[in-house]
This record gives C-alpha cells, structure tokens and sequence, in this order.
C-alpha cells in the first residue's frame, strides 16, 4: 500500500505546521498524521506489528546504522505511532514528537535526554505529585538532582538555584492539582539566560487553549491520557520538541548531542540530524534501550480523541467555569482556585496565555476537615471518585489522601496541595446536573 511508503516519509521529513495550505488547529485534530491515498482507508489504519520485511541484510543494516529511514522493529517506530506523534507535533507547532507509554515516562524521557549523572535541573514546586516523586526519588538514584522552586519567588531568589551543571528548567502550563498558571514567557527567558531549554507539561491546557513554544518554551510534554484521548481507553504520552534550541550553541552543556555518540558509530546527533538531533537521540538510545513505546493500537485510540478535542476542550472550560463561579459563592466552600475566575490571581495570567480558556479542572476546599471532604465525595451520585482526571467524565480526586499521599505534611505544602484540597474535573455532561449532584453531596454533610 502506498500509505505505508508515505508513513516512511513522515518519519524522515521535518515535522512542522506549515504545507501547502495553512491549517487551523480544528483541522489539524482531524486531519494531521494521516493522509490517504488513492484506495486507502479514510481512517489512520492500525500497524499491529511487531517488525518489518527487508529485502536484503544491507538494507537492515543501514536501518541500524541511522543512515537509511525506514520501519524495522515497533520499539523504535511504528507507522501508527508515528502518525499520531505528527498530529501532535503539528497541533503544538513543533519539528517533531514521540510518543511514550505514559506521561510519566515523557517527563523521564524529556529530562533524561539531556541529563546523566552529576547532572542538575530545577523544576517549579507545584508539579503533579507523581512527577514530583519521580524527580525527587527516582532520578536521584540515577545521579540526577532536582531543585524545587516555588514559581510565585521573584527572579533573584530562584536564579540562585542554577548552577554550571543546571541542563533544564521544568514546569506545568496548569499545575495538577493546584491548578496554578505558569509564567512561560518569564521562565523561558530566565532559563535562556542561562543557556539551557525550557520543558513544559500542557497537559491541561492542551495546544487547543495554548501553545508553549508561541511563548519561548523549547520541548513540551503531554500524558496524552488526559483530554488528548479524552474518553479514559488509553495510557500514553508525548514529547515535543519546539526546534529553536541551539544544543550547538551551548555544546559543552549537551555532550549527548553534540559530540560523537559511540554506540551509533560516532555520528553526532546535531551534525546529522539538525533541528530533529533531540527527538532522534531520544529515539535512537532512550526509548531503543528503555522501550516505552505505546501500543498501536493504543495510538489508534488516542487519534480518535485527538478528532474532537478542539470541540470538548470549548465544552470542558464552559462547563468548568460556570461550576467555579458557583462554587465561588457557596456557603459550604471555603475557597476555589480556578484561573477563569475574575478573582483569582492567576486570572490574567490565563487570560494571557489562554484567552479562550484553561482547562477542566477546579481545586478546592470545603469548610470543614479533611473528614468532612471525604464525606462529601462518598455522597457523589454520578460524579465518579477515581484517579484519573481530564476526561469526558465528571470526577473527584481527594489528593492528600490518593495521588499525594506518599508525601509528608510539609511536602504538600510546599507543593501547594493543601490538607482539604479537592480536585475536580469538570466532564462535558450537561452543566446543571454537575452542579445538582454536587450540590446534593454537599446537603448530605
């Protein structure tokens, strides 16, 4: 099928938003990726294979070598993975994109392709408490060590934490679950300062309400489990790169991509492969040796979220509004920290990087103890208590009790998760139901 030898095009071109014809990103959610030809299925098809044919032992040869572009074994590319990491990469503006296994793995894989051992990096407080851990724990085993800095600290203060050996600079578009804004323009600028890229999580946000590398971000990431896929059918994620960062330019801070990779015969990534040196390296040692890929089928699944996600992220923020203005004048609450509120002081922030919108999600509290905000979720009807958020699905999450509750006391507050924090995200039901059903819980207290 010809559709297979366009799939090789795309994972040899420079990926990009531009074309004959510039697109919306309406358009992109449904078209991006995949074009067929003449006879081919309307719909991306699914490569559920584990490996592919050559011809002759020269041909896999220089597969391996990095010299020819095609298809050989699914942990290195896929055709359905490919396409929809494309899709990706043409919604956020970006040259290229892979795809993982989770959002966790994205975020290891993002920081871990431009840190080894010895290395440091720094990372706003407020990020997922998963991430947290994963930074805080995990990469400190490696030999990787992280700084936490609260983004609300003035430039002085938190450009004393960069040191020679600081490689990146990591936050969240929307903090999970605080639901506070980061200043992208401020932090790429300070990062840039000192010579060393920006990655962001839009997970929330999505590209649909902003796009990180419009205000200087250089790699952005997603746990496309989220409003991406938008139905809960698949675990995944991405990594983004933006392609304005000059690895050249500060070659003795990323020996990894500018100088002679061994276990691929010497070449250099930068020399080789230009603005996809980051996503190729990321390919070719991290994901050959580690192995999070995603499924394709799972790929499959998540392409079919990404058609309406420009529609449910309007739905999601329309939705979400209206509740946060409601539970802004409930008696019960205590407070809401939701960005589209006029009062809150993150609003001109969101209005800033995200005039049409933030995202779902609404942090919290009730009045009362942190018993009392248990109660009041049990007493739910429809509204769903489950790990997961960013769905079609309105649902409930208690985090010091749940996704948070490895850290102390003290962790969560300096990761701005207070004690009676509740996060919820707002689904694409009809609005006065979400309200109704949490209006009912909160009468049974």
């Amino acid at each position: 099928m010809q559709g297979w030898k366009l799939f090789r095009i795309f994972a040899a071109e420079l990926l990009s938003t531009t074309s004959r014809m510039k697109k919306n990103l309406d358009t992109i959610c449904i078209h991006g990726g995949w074009k067929p030809a003449k006879g081919e299925p309307q719909q991306m098809p699914i490569c559920q294979s584990t490996t592919f044919k050559y011809e002759t032992s020269e041909q896999m040869a220089r597969l391996f070598d990095l010299k020819d572009n095609g298809y050989f074994y699914t942990r290195l590319a896929n055709p359905t993975n490919d396409a929809v990491a494309k899709k990706i990469a043409a919604l956020e503006g970006g040259v290229g994109a892979v795809l993982t296994s989770s959002g966790q793995a994205a975020n290891f894989y993002a920081v871990f392709n431009i840190c080894e051992a010895g290395d440091h990096f720094i990372t706003s407080n407020t990020i997922y408490g998963g991430t947290f851990n994963l930074f805080a724990v995990t990469m400190k085993k490696l030999g990787i060590e992280c700084t936490f800095v609260d983004p609300d600290w003035d430039d002085e203060r938190i450009e004393k934490e960069f040191r020679p050996n600081t490689k990146c600079f990591f936050g969240e578009t929307i903090s999970n679950p605080g639901g506070n804004v980061f200043d992208i323009e401020r932090f790429a600028r300070m990062a840039h300062k000192h010579q060393i890229p920006l990655i962001v999580d839009n997970t929330f946000a999505t590209p649909i309400n902003c796009r990180p590398f419009e205000w200087g971000a250089d790699i952005v990431t997603h746990s496309t489990t989220k409003y991406m896929d938008g139905h809960a059918t698949q675990v995944g994620g991405a990594v983004v790169d933006s392609g304005n960062f000059d690895w050249d330019a500060y070659g003795e801070k990323f020996p990894g991509l500018t100088t002679p990779d061994e276990s691929y015969h010497g070449l250099t990534y930068t020399k080789q492969f230009g603005k996809l040196a980051y996503t190729t390296k990321l390919v070719s040692q991290l994901m050959r040796d580690l192995g999070s890929i995603p499924a394709p089928q799972n790929s499959f699944l998540l392409n079919l979220g990404l058609e309406t996600l420009h529609l449910r992220m309007a739905r999601h923020c329309e939705n979400a509004q209206k509740v946060a203005e409601w539970l802004e004048k409930n008696p019960r609450v205590s407070w809401v920290n939701y960005a589209g509120l006029p009062s809150n002081k993150y609003y001109k922030l969101a209005q800033k990087y995200m005039p049409n919108g933030t995202c779902g999600v609404i942090a919290f509290g009730l009045k009362g103890t942190r018993q009392d905000a248990i109660r009041f979720m049990d007493n739910l009807d429809f509204i769903s208590i489950v790990t997961h958020v960013a769905d079609a699905r309105t649902c409930v999450l208690h985090p010091a009790s749940h996704t948070h509750r490895q850290m102390s006391d003290e962790q969560l507050l300096e990761a701005g998760v207070a004690p009676d924090l509740i996060r919820l995200s707002v689904g694409i039901e009809a609005v006065d139901d979400i309200i109704a059903d949490l209006q009912q819980a909160m009468d049974k207290m």
